[in-house]
């Protein structure tokens, strides 16, 4: 479990074919790993993923051809989100995350707020239409491992038009600011909002 608040960008220095799948090496700041062993989960891009080995600013993960299919940006060299596993004693400072990748979306515009006095930036995502049920006003989001807040939501015929405000501080300290229009990004449903949604089919509302 996560909290979408994004604890180090690291950098995919390595991908190599395994399998069907890949082997990735991810290169991490200077002591980011002293608090993590074998076996640990480490949210990479906002999709969960288990440490199968180390080095002293590396580590090596496996990941198969499901991931790979389900997720983007992890097939390739590049900087990527970053956030270990929470503790049950850890502040829950975005929300609870589980770090599955609910479907792909594109950005549709990525531009500094005018006239902001806090510099902020909008990020206009289009989300496959499947998850708009689950995308509400207020309500969160994560964006390539971040949690975030929807600010606006409006239905197309084939998309769920999602608009969230990024602020500075978010854009300096993750990945999320290297972003253009076009992009594909990985996006996962508030976990909340999915299981509401399951009961109130079980029950035939």
């Amino acid at each position: 479990m996560f909290t979408g608040i994004i604890t180090a960008v690291g950098q995919i220095i390595s991908t190599q074919a395994k399998g069907d799948g890949l082997q990735l090496v991810v290169e991490v700041p200077v002591g980011y790993l002293d608090d993590v062993t074998l076996g640990d989960s480490i949210a990479i891009q906002g999709a969960c993923m288990t440490a199968t080995q180390f080095k002293k600013n590396s580590f090596t993960l496996d990941i198969s051809r499901e991931s790979l299919n389900k997720t983007v940006g992890l097939d390739k060299v590049g900087p990527v989100n970053l956030e270990k596993a929470m503790r049950l004693n850890d502040r829950l400072g975005g929300h609870l995350v589980s770090g599955h990748v609910d479907g792909a979306g594109k950005v549709a515009l990525f531009s500094q707020v005018a006239n902001d006095a806090y510099g902020s930036w909008l990020l206009r995502i289009e989300a496959p239409k499947e998850l708009a049920p689950f995308l509400a006003y207020k309500g969160s989001i994560v964006v390539n491992g971040v949690s975030l807040t929807v600010n606006k939501t409006e239905d197309s015929s084939n998309a769920c038009i999602v608009d969230i405000n990024i602020i500075p501080h978010t854009l300096q300290n993750t990945t999320l600011g290297k972003l253009s229009q076009g992009d594909a990004v990985n996006l996962e449903i508030d976990l909340i909002a999915r299981y509401v949604a399951r009961m109130l089919e079980s029950s035939g509302v």
